[in-house]
């Protein structure tokens, strides 16, 4: 008894330290590299995909082994009652008859119009564009994930600003509170300042809301079981005035074409089709096949005499002569037999034979033809889909760069919004403390202030995922 108590507090204890350390690893901050990792290892989708690529590879394997010859063991017990015909006899019995057979068979096709080799050809190129597709599903993996990070970090900073304009208000508040107090300022005044500060405790929650919201949606594409004490590293996202990019639309363009896994897959699955034709097309060709047998087998009633019929007399056998003399045949006494040993039946009944077997197709109502032209129209969607692809790709690239070109010219021209409201707010903030301009005014200008900043946090965020966007075309790694 002490020692299963000993077992369960030990085992209480490893899980207890098992679950603090998955609790310490969760609390640490995630970067994005962290982040796509973690989900290249667990999101479902891509072990799906990984476990099509192992069927694509079993069916690879299968289209090679079916250049082997097969061979099939057979045997059987059989018990035959009433009037048959034994197979080893050749002769009718009536009693019951107890057979057993064995054999061995094989057979290889020597040709069959290359259906074997352009179906292994076939089977490749499917297996080598299904790795293409795990790549691909990789990427979109970590394109999710670097957008559902940025919009966290997008969310961070907007809460960030929501609560610093708080803190503006809040002082301000506490600053009219006093005026109105000494009755310096009017308790309209306070009332609107105190207006304003609600408003902006509604945007500090909605913003916090967002941030949450965000967490949450990270959480769940790295199947994370919770967001709690999930949290992010916060890189340095600074934008300067640089140019947006020393490559252009187009170069970015012919370097994805070159790189990505789509595209890749895209080809290979053109050649599959390829070889699915020629698959098709040995359907009209002979097939020439070889097949070998070898068997044996026994029989209850096959039998062999043990002594020879003996002479004993002569004996009428119902005759006569043409002078009427009766006509006398010899008798002989009945042989013994006796039923014919397992080892010695299965040597004398040892059967081999092999031959080659040649089939002509003439006619099999269309078949083969319907076949051809399914496996035509499939190479011509093949083609289709390469072209669909790349011109999906092309238009991608060229709206991520047109965007990524607006976001950082929105961005310069907000910033120098931004700088030029914040001296405009400073400015009515100084004639509000003496009176100079009303509440409307004062809120007004720092309303304004809050949608610029917010427009350039906007603007920001959209250059910078659109630049990794186009980062990713030309096949660098996803980080800040």
């Amino acid at each position: 008894m002490k020692n299963v108590n000993l077992i369960v507090v030990l085992f209480l204890v490893c899980s207890l330290s098992i679950k603090a350390q998955d609790a310490t690893k969760t609390s640490q901050p995630w970067t994005l590299e962290t982040c796509i990792d973690y989900a290249l290892k667990n999101n479902i989708q891509i072990k799906q995909s990984e476990l099509n690529t192992e069927l694509s590879e079993i069916n690879l394997t299968q289209s090679k082994a079916n250049l082997l010859p097969s061979l099939n063991g057979n045997a059987s017990h059989t018990y035959n009652y009433g009037r048959t015909i034994d197979r080893f006899t050749n002769q009718f019995a009536t009693q019951q008859v107890l057979s057993q057979n064995l054999s061995l068979s094989s057979d290889v096709t020597l040709f069959g119009g290359l259906q074997t080799i352009n179906s292994i050809k076939e089977n490749k190129f499917t297996y080598l564009a299904s790795k293409y597709d795990v790549e691909k599903m990789k990427n979109d993996i970590s394109l999710n994930i670097a957008s559902a990070y940025l919009q966290i970090l997008y969310a961070m900073e907007a809460a960030e600003n929501a609560r610093n304009q708080m803190g503006i208000t809040n002082a301000q508040v506490e600053r009219t509170k006093k005026l109105v107090d000494a009755g310096a300022a009017a308790k309209g005044t306070l009332l609107d300042i105190q207006a304003q500060l609600a408003s902006e405790e509604l945007n500090v929650t909605n913003t916090q809301n967002q941030l949450d919201l965000s967490y949450l949606a990270l959480a769940q594409y790295l199947n994370l079981p919770s967001a709690t004490d999930f949290t992010i590293v916060k890189p340095d996202l600074s934008v300067g005035n640089e140019t947006l990019l020393t490559a252009t639309a187009s170069q970015i363009y012919n370097s994805a074409v070159s790189n990505l896994p789509e595209i890749k897959s895209a080809d290979l699955k053109v050649k599959s089709a390829e070889k699915a034709v020629d698959v098709a097309l040995g359907g009209l060709s002979p097939r020439l096949v070889f097949s070998a047998s070898y068997g044996t087998g026994y029989s209850s009633a096959s039998q062999q005499m043990t002594s020879d019929p003996v002479f004993q007399n002569y004996q009428p056998n119902g005759s006569f002569t043409s002078a009427g003399d009766t006509v006398l045949s010899p008798s002989f006494s009945s042989p013994a037999f006796e039923k014919i040993p397992f080892s010695k039946q299965y040597n004398d009944n040892i059967n081999k034979s092999f031959g080659f077997y040649l089939t002509i197709p003439i006619f099999n109502r269309f078949q083969t033809k319907s076949t051809i032209d399914r496996a035509r129209i499939q190479k011509t969607n093949a083609d289709l889909n390469v072209e669909s692809t790349k011109l999906q790709i092309e238009k991608n690239i060229q709206q991520a760069y047109a965007d990524a070109n607006a976001g950082l010219k929105k961005y310069n021209a907000t910033l120098k919004a931004v700088d030029a409201m914040q001296e405009s707010f400073k400015y009515t903030e100084q004639k509000f403390n003496v009176g100079m301009v009303n509440t409307t005014d004062y809120n007004t200008a720092k309303n304004n202030l809050i949608k610029v900043q917010s427009d350039l946090l906007q603007s920001k965020y959209e250059y910078v995922f659109k630049t990794k966007v186009l980062d990713f075309y030309q096949g660098k790694p996803l980080k800040f």
